[in-house]
């Protein structure tokens, strides 16, 4: 009895010591208004940290010898990526994001996956670098050229490449990533009468 007991008390510790896997996306109106919260933020982060408000299509910024992110905030709006070290901005970049006619989903995530020489296999095996699934449905953020600018991509957050290698390296698998704000081409009236149109729909 008493082996049993040590034997049951050494299994518990180990289950305490297993971490736990990456919790799956949080969409909800809440997880939402947190994110855009934070999108919104950001540019002002920027400011501080690189002395810019703004960056060209393609062009990123990284801190040197930042090599930890703990959190990923991306704006639709934007089209920008934030990388951040606790409350330090220690990265930027301009992304390109679903277009229109596709979703990027917008809450909160956790990088689920990395693969660095991962490539599509929806897209003619297109190739997607330093790939970080942040869903069960394949959106990721991935290195990719062009960034042209506004959205383009079929959902993935496609990001400047060398800026890709950089997040790849510094996150891991569980770092949140914060999706928030409407994509350029987002009409909210069109959008609100759209959602009346299949309101009504349903109720007939």
């Amino acid at each position: 009895m008493k082996y049993l007991a040590q034997s049951l008390a050494l299994l518990g510790a180990l289950t305490l010591t297993v971490p736990a896997p990456a919790q799956a996306s949080d969409e909800t109106p809440q997880a939402i208004e947190k994110a855009t919260y934070l999108s919104q933020d950001a540019q002002n982060d920027m400011m501080d940290a690189f002395g810019k408000d703004s960056l060209k299509a393609g062009q990123f910024v990284w801190q040197d010898g930042a090599d930890n992110v703990t959190k990923v905030v991306v704006s639709l709006a934007d089209q920008m990526a934030y990388a951040y070290d606790g409350d330090d901005l220690v990265g930027v970049a301009s992304v390109s994001t679903a277009r229109e006619g596709y979703i990027t989903p917008t809450g909160i995530f956790t990088v689920l996956g990395k693969d660095r020489d991962y490539r599509s296999k929806k897209y003619d095996n297109a190739p997607m670098p330093f790939a970080q699934r942040i869903d069960n449905y394949g959106i990721a953020m991935h290195g990719g050229e062009p960034i042209p600018g506004y959205p383009a991509s079929h959902g993935c957050i496609r990001l400047p490449t060398k800026f890709a290698a950089k997040l790849f390296s510094a996150t891991e698998v569980g770092t949140p990533v914060y999706i928030g704000g409407y994509p350029p081409y987002f009409d909210p009236i069109a959008a609100a009468a759209k959602a009346k149109r299949i309101d009504l729909a349903d109720a007939d």
